[in-house]
């Protein structure tokens, strides 16, 4: 188990970007300004905090926009021209060889207010029981008016972790709000599944992983990041494709984590039986929701048949590439 020794701790503030030239170049000072706060609230047990942005196009195309808006005493920027989720995120472990703690937010996603005090705050504060991550919540802030069939069938719904209290342990978690003790990542030589390619799942894979480890992630409901969604790019195409997308990866992430053919074989049966019994329900819900003219069943059947879909789909072999075109 790790331990969270408390002294002079040095932080990396990461940020993959990609073809978001004025989210990052928006993004890059709040996150200074989250750092600057953070030192001022932990001045014996936080040496340094930086910010590093990780570039995850071949033509580093996002370079100037992020130097522009950088304090370059504070945050640095690095290229990483293989695609993949996983590759920038190895690259960001990679980047943060000397540091001690390592904090990934998403490029489209802004901090709150103490985003980063609450989290070292929850880490700090471990003690005798020590952590090797800390997760944060995710708020959905949307512009513009959505399609009320969308809202109705729950595609945007985070509810899952709405109850879970801070310093709860959890057993998997989102890297789009996490903070990672790096002696513990480093101990255990984990990283980011790289042959996951676009698919996605690979914070499931590595959360996983740590925690099958005997390592704790814990949650914080006060460090929230918010993320900011156009509702014109939430075409009802585009939910179901993202929710078919997620179960996808999410079931892949755990056929991978299992061991020896027999091993894969019962978690490909049971991606497989899953997602027939979500299929069955999401069209069961679907047809209700015809006959008595709900909006609701309808739109709800909808996403529990494409999550059902992605499952099955998973189980047999097929890996969707949902950050393909992003």
């Amino acid at each position: 188990m790790g331990e969270n020794h408390a002294v002079d701790l040095r932080v990396t503030l990461a940020v993959l970007t990609h073809r978001r030239h004025e989210q990052i170049a928006a993004l890059v000072p709040l996150l200074e300004a989250q750092a600057r706060q953070a030192l001022a609230a932990f001045p014996a047990e936080v040496g340094d905090i930086g910010v590093l942005v990780v570039d995850n196009e071949p033509d580093a195309a996002a370079r100037d926009a992020v130097l522009r808006a950088a304090d370059p005493e504070v945050t640095r920027y690095v290229c990483e021209p293989r695609p993949g989720i996983a590759t920038a995120r190895n690259r960001a472990l990679r980047e943060s060889a000397g540091e001690d703690l390592l904090v990934f937010i998403d490029d489209d996603e802004t901090p709150g207010e103490g985003w980063l005090v609450a989290l070292l705050g929850t880490f700090l504060r471990a003690g005798a029981d020590p952590v090797a991550a800390v997760a944060g919540a995710v708020r959905t802030v949307l512009v513009g008016e959505l399609d009320p069939w969308i809202r109705d069938g729950g595609f945007l719904a985070r509810s899952h972790r709405e109850s879970t209290r801070t310093g709860e342990a959890v057993a998997t978690a989102a890297t789009n709000n996490l903070l990672l003790d790096l002696r513990v990542v480093r101990g255990l030589d984990l990283w980011f599944e790289e042959s996951l390619g676009l698919a996605g799942g690979e914070d499931t894979l590595f959360t996983t992983a740590l925690t099958r480890a005997g390592e704790r992630i814990v949650w914080c409901r006060e460090a929230w990041v918010h993320d900011v969604r156009p509702v014109a790019r939430l075409t009802r195409r585009a939910v179901v494709r993202r929710a078919f997308g997620h179960a996808n990866a999410s079931s892949g992430a755990w056929i991978a984590l299992a061991h020896g053919p027999r091993e894969v074989l019962r978690a490909r049966a049971g991606a497989v039986a899953g997602g027939v019994a979500r299929l069955c329900a999401g069209l069961g819900s679907l047809l209700l929701g015809v006959v008595l003219r709900s909006r609701q069943r309808r739109a709800g059947g909808v996403r529990v048949a494409a999550r059902g879909v992605g499952m099955l789909t998973s189980g047999v072999g097929y890996r969707f590439e949902e950050y393909a075109d992003s």
